[in-house]
């Protein structure tokens, strides 16, 4: 046990705590910016069953934050790679990796197999679904989300405590930015997600002295490292929480269906057959463009007028750094355009090949 011997020697966990872990079950519901630190820091502790189910690839920009993955490991399995990384980090623990979306046929297979669900997921949807499918097989999942510079860390469904449908019956008006949209800076994403895995170290000791974040919803704004815990209360009429479990009905429709695959420069050379359209202005593609490529402003695209003689070809959109091109293929999704994928980094990335 040498491996764990800092930790045994706290008095709240002890030979009898980290037993416990030993025996513990943890399945993370997201492999990125909040699965990764939390995935380290519960392999590291002993955690002995950890599952980890994500359908994403490791992209370039994914690193900035998502510390389990390297440059080596773009385009691969967020999942398999994380478990990979788990095996050699801590080989006496077991790791299961599921390459596949959280959906509800899925929630209902694996959240009985786990004692702990830890959301590292980025969107309403989804957190939803966790939450649903939580109360149904009586499970306590750590809910974490982060954006710029901000933080937030819960715990739901704990001892009779609040769910999420508790603060959220539905998700809020509005669009909500993702990180992808609003920013977010990687540390921050470090702090909540080391933060969870605190949380479910917790629950699984439950020595006297922990107080888990159950009716509570911690909040970090790390501009000015200020923090503060909003009391939550349960709603004894909640929509999910205040039915019998086996009343509660899992619903769930897939933000994966607007998701836009990306694929790096390397890739896109071993293709053939493909419409590369770029989605710059003029003025930028007067200044450099990849040959072969289809210059169609994301202007044009957005001023109705579509490329409806691409509609059936395979497409790859590329803009300078890569977001553009996604907000691209969302407009031509909604003309039909099925078979879209985005360039990673963009015209940017192309350059940093020739």
């Amino acid at each position: 046990m040498s491996r764990y011997d800092r930790q045994i020697r706290l008095p709240e966990i002890g030979a009898e705590g980290q037993e416990k872990l030993l025996n513990a079950s943890v399945l993370c519901v997201g492999a990125g910016g909040l699965g990764s630190p939390a995935l380290l820091y519960l392999g590291a502790a002993g955690v002995g069953q950890i599952g980890i189910i994500d359908f994403d690839r490791v992209d370039e920009s994914n690193l900035q934050r998502q510390v389990l993955f390297s440059n080596a490991t773009i385009g691969e399995s967020k999942a398999l790679q994380a478990a990979d990384r788990l095996k050699a980090l801590n080989p006496e623990i077991n790791i299961t990796a599921y390459n596949e979306e959280l959906d509800a046929d899925a929630a209902a297979r694996l959240f009985p197999l786990y004692d702990i669900i830890l959301d590292g997921t980025a969107n309403f949807v989804v957190k939803f679904l966790i939450n649903d499918a939580a109360v149904k097989f009586g499970k306590t999942w750590i809910y974490g989300a982060i954006q710029s510079f901000d933080g937030q860390v819960s715990v739901f469904n704990f001892d009779g405590g609040p769910c999420y449908r508790c603060l959220h019956p539905e998700k809020p008006g509005g669009h909500i930015m993702n990180c992808a949209e609003a920013g977010v800076i990687g540390a921050v994403a470090g702090i909540v997600g080391v933060t969870q895995a605190l949380q479910a170290i917790q629950i699984i000791i439950r020595h006297k002295s922990f107080k888990p974040l159950s009716g509570y919803l911690w909040i970090l704004d790390t501009r000015t490292m200020r923090t503060r815990s909003l009391a939550l209360q349960k709603n004894m009429e909640c929509a999910v929480c205040s039915q019998k479990p086996q009343s509660i009905a899992i619903r769930y429709s897939s933000p994966v269906c607007n998701f836009t695959p990306e694929i790096t420069v390397e890739q896109m050379k071993k293709r053939s057959g493909y419409v590369l359209i770029d989605v710059r202005e003029r003025k930028e593609w007067d200044q450099g463009h990849i040959e072969g490529a289809i210059l169609w402003p994301l202007s044009k695209l957005m001023a109705g007028h579509i490329p409806e003689e691409y509609c059936e070809s395979e497409i790859i959109l590329h803009c300078q750094k890569g977001k553009r091109s996604l907000q691209a293929a969302e407009i031509l999704r909604a003309h039909r355009f099925t078979d879209i994928t985005s360039l990673s980094g963009g015209y940017e990335a192309w350059l940093r090949t020739v």
